[in-house]
Protein backbone atom coordinates (compact mmCIF):
# COMPACT_ATOMS: atom_id res chain seq x y z
CA UNK A 1 0.00 0.00 0.00
CA UNK A 2 1.36 3.55 -0.58
CA UNK A 3 1.41 6.12 2.34
CA UNK A 4 -2.17 7.35 2.38
CA UNK A 5 -3.95 3.74 2.23
CA UNK A 6 -1.50 2.55 4.87
CA UNK A 7 -2.51 5.66 6.99
CA UNK A 8 -5.96 4.62 6.32
CA UNK A 9 -5.57 0.74 6.85
CA UNK A 10 -4.06 1.84 10.23
CA UNK A 11 -7.13 3.51 11.53
CA UNK A 12 -9.87 1.13 10.00
CA UNK A 13 -7.17 -2.02 12.31
CA UNK A 14 -7.65 0.26 14.99
CA UNK A 15 -11.07 0.51 15.75
CA UNK A 16 -13.19 -0.45 12.70
CA UNK A 17 -16.61 0.35 14.69
CA UNK A 18 -15.20 4.11 15.02
CA UNK A 19 -14.69 3.63 11.33
CA UNK A 20 -18.25 2.77 10.31
CA UNK A 21 -20.32 5.36 12.21
CA UNK A 22 -18.09 8.48 11.06
CA UNK A 23 -18.56 10.61 8.14
CA UNK A 24 -16.40 10.58 5.46
CA UNK A 25 -15.23 14.46 5.91
CA UNK A 26 -14.19 12.98 9.73
CA UNK A 27 -12.75 9.88 8.45
CA UNK A 28 -10.31 11.89 5.96
CA UNK A 29 -8.91 14.00 8.85
CA UNK A 30 -8.91 10.95 11.38
CA UNK A 31 -6.64 9.72 8.58
CA UNK A 32 -5.00 12.58 7.54
CA UNK A 33 -5.75 11.96 3.83
CA UNK A 34 -7.98 13.87 1.78
CA UNK A 35 -11.70 12.36 1.07
CA UNK A 36 -11.06 11.26 -2.69
CA UNK A 37 -8.14 9.38 -1.19
CA UNK A 38 -11.26 7.51 1.37
CA UNK A 39 -13.02 6.10 -1.73
CA UNK A 40 -9.57 5.16 -3.87
CA UNK A 41 -8.72 2.86 -0.87
CA UNK A 42 -12.05 1.85 -0.89
CA UNK A 43 -12.43 0.60 -4.39
CA UNK A 44 -8.53 -0.85 -3.68
CA UNK A 45 -10.06 -3.54 -2.30
CA UNK A 46 -12.72 -4.50 -4.95
CA UNK A 47 -15.42 -2.65 -3.44
CA UNK A 48 -17.78 0.33 -5.22
CA UNK A 49 -16.86 3.01 -2.36
CA UNK A 50 -16.99 3.70 1.21
CA UNK A 51 -20.76 2.45 1.99
CA UNK A 52 -19.63 -0.80 0.34
CA UNK A 53 -16.90 -0.89 2.79
CA UNK A 54 -18.96 0.31 5.84
CA UNK A 55 -21.38 -2.58 5.11
CA UNK A 56 -18.82 -5.11 4.41
CA UNK A 57 -17.20 -4.19 7.48
CA UNK A 58 -19.75 -4.62 9.07
CA UNK A 59 -20.54 -7.81 8.15
CA UNK A 60 -16.74 -8.37 9.74
CA UNK A 61 -17.58 -7.43 12.70
CA UNK A 62 -20.54 -9.20 13.40
CA UNK A 63 -20.24 -12.14 14.96
CA UNK A 64 -21.98 -15.40 13.21
CA UNK A 65 -24.11 -17.55 15.14
CA UNK A 66 -23.96 -20.50 12.33
CA UNK A 67 -20.56 -22.35 14.27
CA UNK A 68 -22.45 -21.68 17.86
CA UNK A 69 -25.59 -23.65 16.53
CA UNK A 70 -23.49 -26.55 14.61
CA UNK A 71 -23.06 -28.13 18.08
CA UNK A 72 -25.47 -30.53 18.94
CA UNK A 73 -27.00 -29.03 22.00
CA UNK A 74 -30.20 -30.91 23.37
CA UNK A 75 -32.30 -30.22 26.99
CA UNK A 76 -32.72 -27.08 28.78
CA UNK A 77 -29.47 -26.03 28.74
CA UNK A 78 -28.92 -25.90 24.92
CA UNK A 79 -32.11 -24.23 24.56
CA UNK A 80 -30.86 -21.10 26.64
CA UNK A 81 -27.72 -21.05 24.94
CA UNK A 82 -29.30 -21.15 21.33
CA UNK A 83 -31.96 -18.17 23.21
CA UNK A 84 -29.08 -16.29 24.50
CA UNK A 85 -27.26 -15.95 21.67
CA UNK A 86 -30.20 -15.38 19.24
CA UNK A 87 -30.96 -12.04 21.41
CA UNK A 88 -27.23 -11.34 21.27
CA UNK A 89 -27.48 -11.59 17.41
CA UNK A 90 -30.26 -8.99 16.93
CA UNK A 91 -28.29 -6.74 19.68
CA UNK A 92 -25.85 -6.58 17.36
CA UNK A 93 -27.92 -6.03 14.54
CA UNK A 94 -29.22 -3.19 16.17
CA UNK A 95 -26.38 -1.51 16.86
CA UNK A 96 -24.82 -1.88 12.97
CA UNK A 97 -27.85 -0.78 11.75
CA UNK A 98 -27.39 2.44 14.17
CA UNK A 99 -23.90 2.97 12.72
CA UNK A 100 -24.69 2.53 9.21
CA UNK A 101 -27.57 5.60 9.51
CA UNK A 102 -26.79 8.82 10.32
CA UNK A 103 -29.13 10.84 12.33
CA UNK A 104 -29.44 13.58 10.16
CA UNK A 105 -30.17 11.62 7.07
CA UNK A 106 -33.19 9.33 8.97
CA UNK A 107 -34.40 12.71 10.09
CA UNK A 108 -34.38 14.55 6.33
CA UNK A 109 -36.54 11.12 5.22
CA UNK A 110 -38.95 11.44 7.77
CA UNK A 111 -39.33 15.14 6.95
CA UNK A 112 -40.11 13.90 3.62
CA UNK A 113 -42.86 11.70 4.94
CA UNK A 114 -44.80 14.27 7.14
CA UNK A 115 -44.45 16.95 4.07
CA UNK A 116 -45.81 14.25 1.12
CA UNK A 117 -49.18 14.77 -0.50
CA UNK A 118 -49.14 10.98 -0.89
CA UNK A 119 -46.66 8.18 0.38
CA UNK A 120 -47.04 4.78 -1.34
CA UNK A 121 -45.41 1.65 0.14
CA UNK A 122 -44.25 -0.78 -2.46
CA UNK A 123 -42.88 -4.52 -1.09
CA UNK A 124 -43.30 -8.15 -1.56
CA UNK A 125 -42.83 -11.47 -0.09
CA UNK A 126 -41.33 -11.49 3.56
CA UNK A 127 -40.62 -7.78 3.17
CA UNK A 128 -44.60 -6.97 3.19
CA UNK A 129 -45.31 -6.98 6.94
CA UNK A 130 -42.94 -4.64 7.60
CA UNK A 131 -44.22 -2.44 4.63
CA UNK A 132 -47.61 -3.07 5.47
CA UNK A 133 -46.70 -1.76 9.29
CA UNK A 134 -45.31 1.08 8.07
CA UNK A 135 -48.05 2.23 5.97
CA UNK A 136 -50.81 1.09 9.42
CA UNK A 137 -49.02 3.28 11.69
CA UNK A 138 -48.53 6.13 9.24
CA UNK A 139 -51.83 5.87 8.70
CA UNK A 140 -52.66 6.26 12.45
CA UNK A 141 -51.05 9.51 12.65
CA UNK A 142 -53.03 11.02 9.93
CA UNK A 143 -50.69 10.38 6.84
CA UNK A 144 -51.70 9.87 3.48
CA UNK A 145 -50.00 6.23 3.03
CA UNK A 146 -51.47 3.98 0.61
CA UNK A 147 -50.32 0.43 -0.05
CA UNK A 148 -51.57 -2.55 -2.69
CA UNK A 149 -51.09 -6.27 -1.78
CA UNK A 150 -51.50 -7.15 -5.26
CA UNK A 151 -47.98 -6.84 -7.51
CA UNK A 152 -49.68 -5.76 -10.49
CA UNK A 153 -51.81 -2.80 -8.17
CA UNK A 154 -48.76 -1.98 -6.50
CA UNK A 155 -47.27 -1.06 -10.85
CA UNK A 156 -50.81 0.87 -11.17
CA UNK A 157 -50.17 2.76 -7.95
CA UNK A 158 -46.47 3.82 -9.32
CA UNK A 159 -47.35 5.13 -12.86
CA UNK A 160 -49.89 7.58 -10.95
CA UNK A 161 -47.42 9.62 -8.66
CA UNK A 162 -46.65 12.60 -8.81
CA UNK A 163 -44.00 15.42 -7.22
CA UNK A 164 -45.42 15.65 -4.05
CA UNK A 165 -45.52 12.40 -3.71
CA UNK A 166 -42.96 9.54 -1.60
CA UNK A 167 -42.52 6.08 -2.60
CA UNK A 168 -41.02 4.08 -0.37
CA UNK A 169 -39.51 0.23 -1.35
CA UNK A 170 -38.94 -2.01 1.13
CA UNK A 171 -36.67 -5.45 0.57
CA UNK A 172 -34.12 -7.09 1.92
CA UNK A 173 -32.14 -8.51 -1.24
CA UNK A 174 -32.90 -4.91 -2.68
CA UNK A 175 -33.43 -7.17 -6.09
CA UNK A 176 -37.01 -7.97 -5.95
CA UNK A 177 -38.25 -6.82 -9.56
CA UNK A 178 -41.34 -5.75 -8.40
CA UNK A 179 -40.25 -3.87 -5.41
CA UNK A 180 -37.50 -1.94 -8.14
CA UNK A 181 -40.12 -1.73 -10.66
CA UNK A 182 -42.09 -0.26 -9.14
CA UNK A 183 -39.78 2.40 -7.47
CA UNK A 184 -38.48 3.32 -10.73
CA UNK A 185 -41.46 3.89 -12.19
CA UNK A 186 -42.41 6.47 -9.14
CA UNK A 187 -39.16 8.28 -9.99
CA UNK A 188 -40.07 8.47 -13.23
CA UNK A 189 -43.13 10.76 -12.46
CA UNK A 190 -41.19 12.72 -10.29
CA UNK A 191 -41.85 11.53 -6.55
CA UNK A 192 -38.79 11.42 -4.31
CA UNK A 193 -38.45 7.78 -3.80
CA UNK A 194 -36.67 5.88 -0.58
CA UNK A 195 -35.30 2.62 0.05
CA UNK A 196 -34.91 0.85 3.02
CA UNK A 197 -32.88 -2.49 2.64
CA UNK A 198 -30.23 -4.73 3.24
CA UNK A 199 -27.98 -4.78 0.34
CA UNK A 200 -25.95 -1.83 -0.58
CA UNK A 201 -25.37 -0.91 -4.28
CA UNK A 202 -28.11 -2.97 -4.79
CA UNK A 203 -30.38 -2.21 -8.05
CA UNK A 204 -33.38 -0.65 -5.23
CA UNK A 205 -30.92 1.57 -3.86
CA UNK A 206 -29.64 2.67 -7.20
CA UNK A 207 -33.06 3.34 -8.25
CA UNK A 208 -33.42 5.34 -4.47
CA UNK A 209 -32.84 8.72 -3.95
CA UNK A 210 -32.51 7.83 -0.37
CA UNK A 211 -31.40 4.33 1.02
CA UNK A 212 -31.64 3.81 4.61
CA UNK A 213 -29.90 0.51 5.67
CA UNK A 214 -30.02 -2.43 8.17
CA UNK A 215 -26.95 -4.82 9.15
CA UNK A 216 -27.59 -8.12 6.91
CA UNK A 217 -28.10 -11.30 8.91
CA UNK A 218 -25.16 -13.99 8.28
CA UNK A 219 -27.94 -16.32 9.65
CA UNK A 220 -30.59 -17.70 7.81
CA UNK A 221 -33.15 -19.25 10.40
CA UNK A 222 -35.54 -21.61 7.95
CA UNK A 223 -34.70 -19.27 5.54
CA UNK A 224 -35.91 -15.66 7.32
CA UNK A 225 -33.30 -13.48 8.66
CA UNK A 226 -34.38 -12.62 11.25
CA UNK A 227 -31.65 -10.00 12.43
CA UNK A 228 -32.60 -8.46 8.93
CA UNK A 229 -35.92 -7.40 9.55
CA UNK A 230 -35.32 -6.66 13.16
CA UNK A 231 -32.83 -3.61 11.81
CA UNK A 232 -35.40 -2.44 9.07
CA UNK A 233 -37.84 -2.56 12.36
CA UNK A 234 -35.96 -0.35 13.81
CA UNK A 235 -35.77 1.92 11.47
CA UNK A 236 -39.02 2.26 11.23
CA UNK A 237 -39.86 2.65 14.17
CA UNK A 238 -36.99 5.77 13.97
CA UNK A 239 -38.80 7.08 11.24
CA UNK A 240 -42.22 6.90 12.76
CA UNK A 241 -41.19 8.88 15.96
CA UNK A 242 -39.64 11.23 13.72
CA UNK A 243 -42.39 12.26 12.09
CA UNK A 244 -44.63 12.31 14.83
CA UNK A 245 -42.47 14.66 16.87
CA UNK A 246 -42.38 16.85 13.43
CA UNK A 247 -46.42 17.14 13.93
CA UNK A 248 -46.99 16.34 17.38
CA UNK A 249 -50.25 18.34 17.85
CA UNK A 250 -51.88 16.06 14.46
CA UNK A 251 -50.72 12.35 15.70
CA UNK A 252 -51.62 12.58 18.93
CA UNK A 253 -55.32 14.10 17.76
CA UNK A 254 -55.41 11.17 15.22
CA UNK A 255 -54.73 8.86 17.78
CA UNK A 256 -56.98 9.41 20.12
CA UNK A 257 -59.82 9.41 17.69
CA UNK A 258 -58.46 5.99 16.64
CA UNK A 259 -58.03 4.50 19.84
CA UNK A 260 -62.23 5.34 20.61
CA UNK A 261 -62.76 3.99 17.59
CA UNK A 262 -61.24 1.02 18.19
CA UNK A 263 -61.95 0.91 22.09
CA UNK A 264 -65.20 -1.09 21.10
CA UNK A 265 -63.10 -3.90 19.70
CA UNK A 266 -61.87 -4.70 22.64
CA UNK A 267 -62.63 -7.00 25.47
CA UNK A 268 -62.13 -6.57 29.23
CA UNK A 269 -62.45 -10.20 30.07
CA UNK A 270 -63.83 -13.73 28.59
CA UNK A 271 -67.18 -13.32 30.21
CA UNK A 272 -67.32 -10.33 27.56
CA UNK A 273 -66.17 -12.92 24.61
CA UNK A 274 -68.72 -15.11 25.99
CA UNK A 275 -71.69 -12.66 25.51
CA UNK A 276 -70.75 -11.23 22.26
CA UNK A 277 -71.28 -14.64 20.48
CA UNK A 278 -74.32 -15.43 22.31
CA UNK A 279 -75.67 -12.10 20.96
CA UNK A 280 -74.44 -12.92 17.50
CA UNK A 281 -76.10 -16.16 17.31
Amino acid sequence: MNRAQRQIAEIVLKDPEQFISCPVSQLASMCRVSKGSIVLFCKALGLKGLSAFKLSLARELAAPVLPFFHEKLDGVGGSAQIVKRVFEEHVESLRQTMKLNPPDLLASVGEALGKARHIVLFSTGLSYPMAYSLHARLRFMGLPAFMECDSHLQLAAAAQMGKQDVAVGISVSGCTTQTVECLWQSKSRGAKTIAITNCIGSPLTQTADVSLYAAPGEVKYFQAPLASRLGQLALVDALLVIVGLHRKRQALAHLRRHDECLLTRRISDIRALRQTRKATR
